[in-house]
């Protein structure tokens, strides 16, 4: 479905946003980060104490504190999945999750909406993305914005050619551009990582350890055992979603 081509400044990119083929199909723009978004002034009436990682959240007395989003409707909830498995491997990934289920109140269809709802103080605890809860921090929200110590999974958008396109001189003009400093500097509006190092200003309540956690995802993997690993969630776990409105 992808014309290859290596953009003039490619080079100048984070490796990780940048396809392993060579000439690449697709080149990375910016990226969302998986995080928990963790109410205190919740916790504190609940007496639960702060996660500081994923296994944590296993914890009983989390039982009914925590919502996610469910990895067949939210990019989100599947860049969890996809990263747990990678993290733990396939056994350990599913033992981990049937465990999580057990604490689980809902799975949401959105991936901003388990932060959202705990800035809120719905519920204790949401599996959601760094951004999203840097914003409800940063309007008075009394969330930490929690960085699990095994690392976190994320997702990018990115650019690419069509094959067979009739303009590929513009198409290439266009990806030509989207890898520059100023195009990146306006992903970084919207996203707190961009795929031009030193771009990114800081963003207000953004985790500063963030970066580093950012786990070496293969992305590859994850949309080949998509169907798989989405059909396999939905056997076991769909009971507790929320109905689809």
């Amino acid at each position: 479905m992808l014309e290859a081509y290596a953009p003039v400044g490619l080079d100048k990119l984070d490796k990780k946003f940048v396809d392993s083929s060579n000439p690449p199909s697709w080149v990375g723009m910016d990226a969302w980060v998986a995080a928990v978004c963790f109410n205190t002034v919740e916790a504190k009436k609940l007496g639960l104490t702060q996660p500081k990682s994923w296994k944590d959240l296993l914890d009983p007395m989390y039982k009914g504190h925590v919502i996610m989003p469910n990895p067949n409707s939210s990019g989100t909830g599947f860049l969890d999945v996809s990263s747990w498995i990678q993290m733990f491997g396939e056994e350990g990934a599913w033992k981990f999750m049937d465990g999580l289920h057990a604490n689980i109140a809902r799975y949401t269809h959105s991936g901003s909406a388990p932060c959202k709802l705990a800035a809120s103080g719905e519920i204790p605890i949401g599996v959601s993305f760094a951004f999203r809860g840097a914003k409800s921090k940063a309007k008075g929200a009394p969330i930490e914005i929690i960085v699990p110590e095994e690392g976190v999974g994320w997702g990018m958008e990115a650019t690419a050619i069509v094959a067979g396109t009739d303009n590929l001189a513009d198409a290439k003009k266009l990806v030509d551009w989207s890898v520059t400093k100023k195009a990146n500097e306006m992903y970084n509006a919207g996203y707190a990582v961009v795929a031009y190092p030193g771009v990114a200003k800081p963003v207000e309540h953004f985790p500063a350890n963030l970066l580093e956690k950012m786990i070496d995802n293969d992305f590859e993997a994850a949309a080949n055992n998509r169907k798989k690993i989405l059909a396999e969630w939905q056997k076991r776990y769909d009971g507790k979603s929320d109905p689809k409105g």
